[in-house]
């Protein structure tokens, strides 16, 4: 019998009693890996050999795990701290645990969104307590770390395991390992005689050139022998849905907004007709920015009109909100807590110049909220901005914008409920309902802007307006049910390269 050289070197350093890896076979046989695996399998559809495989996991601390390992994860610190300041006994404020702990940037992010996840104790409205009957020196993430760095994979717990594979606390490396035995038909092969055919399995610009190539024989090619699985990169598919998002609005006649993400709190807020004590408008729920304090510019005769607002009202029944108002708030520099503050600058002229109705403007951008983290709450997500600029609006228009919007993502179940803002009247919020929980699940807010906030503008024309989260519109589209999972620290990349993209 004769058979390409690589087949007869396998089948030589085979053996009939035990299955043998590919590597060993290789260098038993003086070939590559890849060479060995080839002719594994086409001796494999001849009934010559069995061929295995056997699927190993190999875990590895990431620089971030190894510096836990050596320390302490940040939610055991926090936990410290908050016993320290007497949170077991009630709750304390969070400012005061977090800077007992001495956590800082993003290490406080992680601690907060893994402390009530391991029911350490509860944080709420700016205010944390603790368990007491948590222990996080068994935590069994900190265990499973230090089993992995002692190289006692074995011991550690399967769950915990993959939390810190989220975490990006551990890379874990998956190898296919094959292994190969001789079968029956093999082995009486060997014993009968094999020799070694003159094949060639490469086609080479020698064989080209000189014309030999009509003259040999070549090697078959196992075209089912499977190839080698490597991870590419791909486009996000939060950046995929915003860009078919962008799409979707371009097609419905909007045009693109653009503008600073951070911004003055005269256009992030005053201009929406905010009053400046508002909750909403306190450190707990903004970012200041120390550096620059205030905006360089701002129009002068705008300023005293969305003073006049706040202070006087508008029209002949405005009121105003009879509260403090100065400038110096107004100039004070945040990040955007919302991209509505394209939306002030764009009607107000201070952007493109003055726009004339009918105009449709959007904009899907980061905007930055100190929000406590949850399934459905980041401290930056993107924000769906729209309006439409035109005589006459409704809110009957307003919803029929939405069934039209989200139709074209297969959300057709939307629900809405009146609310309230300081800056639009009517106003509703926007649900739809999760595709694997059947949970209601909050999508945007909107409404028509207020006198008080199109007046000092300068538009005498109606608003509508809306801000949808494009985090939540993916969970109604993919049944996310955890949207850390999509970004952020504990963000699962095996989720995102399986998911299939919705077209």
């Amino acid at each position: 019998m004769k058979r390409p050289q690589a087949q007869v070197a396998v089948l030589q350093a085979a053996d009939a009693q035990e299955d043998r890896r590919i590597d060993d076979v290789a260098e038993d046989a003086d070939l590559k890996p890849e060479a060995a695996t080839r002719a594994a399998f086409e001796l494999e559809a001849d009934g010559l050999v069995s061929v295995t495989e056997e699927t190993l996991e190999h875990y590895e601390l990431t620089e971030e795990g190894g510096r836990y390992v050596r320390e302490s994860l940040p939610e055991q610190d926090l936990y410290e701290a908050a016993v320290d300041a007497g949170a077991a006994d009630g709750p304390v404020q969070m400012g005061q645990a977090i800077g007992a702990s001495g956590l800082e940037g993003g290490a406080v992010d992680i601690a907060l969104s893994n402390y009530a996840r391991k029911a350490y104790g509860e944080i709420d409205s700016g205010e944390i307590t603790a368990n007491q009957d948590a222990d996080p020196g068994s935590d069994p993430e900190m265990l499973a770390l230090e089993a992995v760095a002692d190289g006692r994979v074995e011991d550690a717990d399967a769950d915990a395991l993959d939390q810190l594979e989220r975490r990006g606390l551990l890379d874990v490396r998956e190898e296919t390992v094959r292994s190969v035995r001789l079968t029956d038909d093999g082995v009486t092969a060997l014993m009968e005689g094999v020799e070694a055919a003159e094949t060639v399995d490469q086609l080479t610009p020698e064989l080209l050139t000189s014309g030999e190539w009509e003259d040999v024989a070549f090697t078959e090619y196992n075209v089912e022998a499977d190839a080698e699985d490597v991870s590419h990169g791909k486009e996000h598919i939060l950046r995929q849905t915003a860009n078919r998002v962008k799409d979707t609005l371009v097609g419905m006649g909007f045009s693109e907004m653009e503008g600073p993400h951070a911004d003055a709190q005269f256009w992030i807020n005053d201009c929406l007709f905010m009053p400046q004590d508002h909750p909403a408008r306190t450190h707990w729920d903004q970012f200041a920015l120390e550096e620059p304090e205030e905006i360089g510019h701002l129009p002068p005769d705008l300023v005293e009109r969305v003073r006049s607002a706040h202070k006087e009202g508008v029209g002949p029944d405005g009121e105003g909100y009879h509260s403090p108002w100065t400038e110096d708030i107004a100039r004070g520099m945040d990040l955007r807590g919302h991209t509505t503050s394209l939306s002030m600058r764009y009607l107000s002229g201070h952007q493109v110049g003055e726009l004339d109705p009918p105009e449709r403007y959007f904009s899907v951008e980061k905007v930055y909220r100190n929000d406590t983290l949850d399934p459905t709450h980041l401290l930056e997500f993107f924000q769906i901005e729209g309006w439409v600029m035109a005589e006459d609006l409704s809110v009957r228009d307003l919803m029929g914008t939405f069934t039209e919007f989200y139709e074209q993502f297969g959300i057709t179940d939307l629900e809405f409920k009146p609310h309230y803002n300081p800056y639009t009247e009517p106003s509703f919020e926007l649900f739809g309902t999760h595709p694997e929980t059947g949970e209601v699940v909050e999508v945007g807010n909107s409404g028509i802007f207020r006198d008080e906030v199109l007046t000092p503008l300068g538009v005498d024309c109606d608003v509508m307006a809306w801000g949808l989260s494009l985090e939540r519109l993916l969970m109604l589209m993919y049944g996310f049910e955890d949207i850390r999972d999509v970004h952020g620290t504990l963000c699962d990349l095996e989720l995102l390269r399986e998911t299939e993209v919705i077209r």
